[in-house]
């Protein structure tokens, strides 16, 4: 199994540190009962961060246009009609995927297309399964415009947990579906805004795996860019 490079620091100071807890209980403490107990809660808990921190090995061998991947693993805890205001100021299908602990949170590129705006948002960090938190909370835009004229934003949005997202693509740069989006540390939140007119292909609390389920198909004909 492979570990994400965001990981590999954090798992191995919290190896070490378990590691140095578990010898000074064994050696000075002489319950045994609570030894274990703290030992088996600390495999636990470490078993969990490295399921966190894992790295999926999926090479997407699919289409490059026309179709939208899931962006991450996770749980489609939202499928509806919206009107964006703050980007595309128009109507659009929100999808939203929630990662839980128990997710790899490896974020990929949703769409092949050049990115024409990316920005950070400060916020709050309520639980990323709630609505309100593709509102409140702290977020990333991004806005992939793709070969046909469709504008597809994407919102990495910390939940209550996560206090970091890292995003590794760049505004004015051109990417392909499933390249490397970024990372989102701890429970948190992906959002996709899509043209109306996309034939969507999931349902709610439906699991997706990124670059194995299509979220959508957009539209075939050409959308007018005004």
């Amino acid at each position: 199994m492979l570990i994400h490079k965001e990981g590999r620091h954090v798992l191995i100071k919290w190896l070490i540190t378990f590691i140095l807890l578990n010898i000074i209980l064994f050696v000075f403490c002489q319950v045994k009962i609570l030894n274990h107990t703290i030992f088996a809660l600390t495999a636990i808990l470490y078993a969990t961060m490295v399921n966190f921190y894992k790295k999926p090995k999926r090479i997407y061998t699919g289409q490059l246009l026309g179709w939208v991947n899931a962006p991450a693993d996770g749980k489609i805890v939202t499928i509806e009609k919206v009107f964006e205001k703050d980007f595309l100021q128009q109507e659009c299908i929100q999808i939203s995927i929630f990662m839980s602990l128990f997710n790899a949170h490896s974020n990929w590129v949703p769409v092949t297309g050049k990115i024409i705006h990316l920005s950070h948002d400060m916020g709050r960090f309520h639980a990323a399964y709630l609505p309100k938190s593709s509102k409140d909370n702290e977020r990333t835009n991004i806005i992939f415009e793709t070969p046909d004229g469709y504008r597809i934003l994407t919102r990495q949005i910390a939940g209550a947990v996560a206090k970091r997202i890292v995003t590794y693509v760049k505004e004015g740069e051109s990417y392909n579906i499933a390249d490397p989006l970024g990372f989102i540390k701890l429970g948190s939140r992906v959002d996709v805004f899509l043209p109306t007119d996309s034939e969507i292909l999931v349902t709610m609390k439906q699991e997706v795996r990124a670059n194995k389920t299509f979220l959508a198909r957009l539209p075939q004909k050409n959308p007018k860019i005004k």
